[in-house]
């Protein structure tokens, strides 16, 4: 492994990864919190996040969160949502980050939840929101603090950092390219492991993730899982320069003295 002296490579700052968790939907799971006796964890049926860190949650109109909300005093429940960061190639271990939300959960009145829906549905259609009022329920989640978890440590992130950042550019992308480069590229994924300390280089290699600061990969040891990040020359904006950065780690010469012009 590398000197713990050794400068870390360069990684987007902890609000824009959060921000990019967010923005990618993964699985979301509700945790009540004020009592530690509990292990009741709920899966909603639909949830997103907002751009001021609030969250959307839809859940059965008879599930026992939604009348929990209503007689809660000033009607909020203290809760915790975690969203998870799967990666886009099955791994070992599938999950690469979580984003810990905790607030309070507020039930809405019909009209303040149909204008909610809307909202959601602007960014994210989606027929379950159809049920809103039948079969379903829209409470919201009021973000108090936020923690974030991933291969770059464990940080928390203010709301006003969340609201000022943005998700990567490449987040919608990502997936389709991690998946291409997993099944048509495994000589490039080997190409990249000249860049991995010396006792990594045995491990199974596997694409984590791709980001404007650099590309992850994720090493398979006989022992334990270990994500390296392996950092770009410079942060990219567009797919013209992430390929270009990309195929100078990969070792082109000629690109590589591109790079460096």
């Amino acid at each position: 492994m590398s000197s713990p002296d050794a400068p870390r490579p360069r990684a987007p700052h902890p609000a824009e990864r959060a921000r990019t968790i967010a923005a990618l939907g993964g699985r979301a799971t509700l945790v009540p919190a004020g009592d530690p006796a509990r292990a009741d964890r709920f899966t909603p049926l639909l949830h997103h996040v907002h751009t001021d860190g609030t969250i959307s949650v839809l859940l059965p109109a008879d599930h026992e969160l939604v009348g929990a909300a209503w007689t809660a005093p000033r009607g909020e429940l203290a809760t915790m949502v975690e969203l998870a960061d799967p990666a886009p190639v099955p791994l070992r271990e599938s999950i690469r980050g979580l984003l810990w939300i905790t607030g309070w959960l507020r039930a809405l009145s019909a009209g303040e939840a149909r204008a909610q829906a809307l909202a959601v549905a602007e960014e994210r259609p989606d027929p379950r929101l159809l049920d809103l009022g039948h079969t379903a329920t829209l409470l919201t989640l009021v973000p108090a603090s936020m923690v974030l978890a991933d291969g770059e440590g464990t940080d928390p992130v203010s709301r006003e950092d969340f609201v000022r950042a943005a998700p990567d550019p490449f987040a919608t992308q990502e997936a389709g390219w991690l998946r291409h480069l997993e099944l048509s590229h495994t000589d490039v994924v080997g190409a990249l492991v000249r860049h991995l300390p010396a006792d990594l280089r045995g491990g199974h290699v596997r694409p984590l993730g791709i980001d404007r600061y650099g590309l992850r990969l994720r090493v398979e040891a006989v022992d334990t899982d270990h994500d390296v990040r392996l950092a770009f020359s410079r942060p990219v904006d567009t797919p013209a320069e992430l390929s270009r950065e990309l195929r100078a780690l990969v070792g082109c010469p000629f690109l590589a003295a591109q790079r460096r012009g």
